[in-house]
């Protein structure tokens, strides 16, 4: 059976106004997504010295949060998005995002980020991202360098703060992490991009003291019925993982009901009597003097 033959056409007015030169290595990026890619051009289509964080423009492309994570980390990885914190006035920290349209490696983006002024920047201390409303400072430039994306990176970039490797229970935490999708299928499909960040909440946890196990139960416990689906299941395990309680402890052993010490060594007897009758023995007799003296008589 013949198939039908497809022959496109394509119809193209150059804007005389409002636009952005791009490479088609970008365009045609084999390792990068379409959220990635649209994240990157709308960057590079700001205004020079604009200071929208990548986070907006996610929000500005309609760009969810398990996506805009996996999209950055991808720029991240091959280069297009660099991040470094700094220190500024004030003892407050400052982080820099600096975004190129050709892929730079680590020294390159040093370099030009070293000679960005940031002491005017006004910014909140955070621990590990910038607080909420906290300004993020942005360099879209198109810096002059050659060189086709290689097919595969030469290594994964990681980028992640120092704070994250003070946990002592930081491969515990990334085994269970790991260990997630045994629980339950609806935590089969967690973004890889987000298993660190979710390693780190649950060493918080481990630091606190609790166990693997009660990680993995809280979460379970807290799963939706099953049949119900799970849409974001990393964003729900990152929700569940948020607060760390504090460790409840075992409950401690009901002390056995013991005599008063007024009534220490007494015996109840076993003669006949209407209500229990306690005698102190004197030896290993079993009845009172007065059941004893009944005995004998």
């Amino acid at each position: 059976m013949e198939s039908d033959s497809i022959v496109i056409y394509r119809h193209f007015n150059a804007p005389s106004r409002a636009f952005t030169q791009f490479s088609h290595e970008i365009i045609r990026h084999p390792r990068l997504s379409s959220d990635a890619v649209r994240l990157l051009t709308w960057q590079l289509s700001l205004p020079q010295g604009a200071r929208e964080s990548l986070s907006r423009t996610a929000e500005r492309a309609r760009i969810g949060a398990c996506a805009f994570t996996r999209a950055k980390r991808q720029l991240k990885e091959e280069g297009f998005v660099h991040e470094r914190r700094v220190q500024v006035g004030g003892g407050r920290w400052v982080t820099q995002q600096l975004l190129s349209s050709t892929p730079l490696s680590a020294e390159q983006a040093a370099k030009l980020l070293a000679g960005t002024p940031v002491a005017s920047v006004q910014v909140a201390p955070g621990p590990r991202k910038p607080a909420a409303g906290a300004p993020v400072v942005d360099q879209p430039v198109p810096p002059p360098t050659d060189g086709h994306p290689k097919e595969h990176p030469a290594e994964d970039t990681s980028n992640l703060p120092a704070e994250a490797e003070e946990s002592p229970r930081l491969e515990e935490a990334r085994a269970l992490v790991g260990a997630l999708p045994l629980l339950s299928p609806a935590l089969r499909h967690i973004p890889p991009g987000m298993r660190e960040e979710l390693a780190r909440l649950a060493a918080r946890w481990l630091d606190a003291g609790h166990t693997s196990t009660d990680i993995h139960e809280h979460i379970q416990r807290c799963l939706p019925g099953t049949g119900t689906p799970v849409h974001r299941p990393g964003g729900l395990v990152r929700y569940l993982l948020r607060d760390v309680p504090a460790r409840s402890l075992p409950p401690q052993p009901v002390p056995v009901n013991r005599l008063s010490p007024r009534l220490e060594g007494a015996r109840e007897c076993a003669g006949d009597h209407t209500q229990p009758m306690l005698f102190r023995p004197v030896g290993d007799e079993t009845h009172c003097a007065e059941c004893a003296l009944n005995a004998r008589h």
